[in-house]
């Protein structure tokens, strides 16, 4: 990552090649490249990023404990994961600004978020050369990750729905007994 101070950017370098991104935005290149190429639509829901940044989470204290991420660079992960998870959700937003059409398995908000905790990670401590690939998206695919982000969103809105209709039933219980009907 090199920085031009005139410009306030950083060039960022990926597998098709170096790109400019806005120094102080915490994605990299596969993410800068989405969100010139994709900008029709909303943005991708915060309740799917937030089920994307617990799989990371999962998976950095799994591949850790089977011996395959190094200690350091898993807890590195698990600790910027956990920074991100402090944000307010209008604080959140600003780091994930991809929208919801992109392709069709989510890979590019899968990197969005493999970038994003990259960033912070290397930034708390650049020695560990944290990689969104191989690291952070390690023994993970788009096309597991993503479809597991968006069941975990599904279950968590089910449950909010749940409690609504408990309260609503307990509400329209008490106002039955209040007026006699029934």
């Amino acid at each position: 990552m090199m920085k031009n101070q005139q410009r306030n950017v950083r060039i960022e370098t990926d597998s098709i090649g170096p790109v400019e991104v806005n120094a102080d935005v915490w994605w990299g290149a596969q993410t800068e490249r989405s969100r010139r190429n994709f900008t029709t639509g909303e943005k991708m829901p915060l309740v799917i990023i937030k089920a994307l940044l617990q799989v990371k989470k999962t998976a950095a204290q799994a591949n850790a404990e089977l011996g395959e991420l190094a200690e350091n660079k898993s807890l590195a992960i698990i600790a910027a994961i956990e920074r991100l998870n402090e944000l307010s959700d209008e604080q959140l937003r600003v780091h994930f600004p991809l929208v919801v059409y992109q392709t069709g398995s989510g890979t590019q908000t899968n990197m969005n978020v493999n970038e994003v905790i990259t960033y912070l990670a290397n930034n708390k401590n650049p020695l560990l050369a944290i990689s969104p690939n191989d690291d952070v998206n390690k023994g993970q695919s788009s096309n597991d990750v993503f479809p597991t982000a968006m069941n975990i969103a599904a279950l968590q809105a089910i449950n909010k729905v749940e409690e609504a209709c408990k309260y609503m039933i307990q509400v329209l219980e008490e106002k039955r007994k209040s007026t006699g009907i029934l």
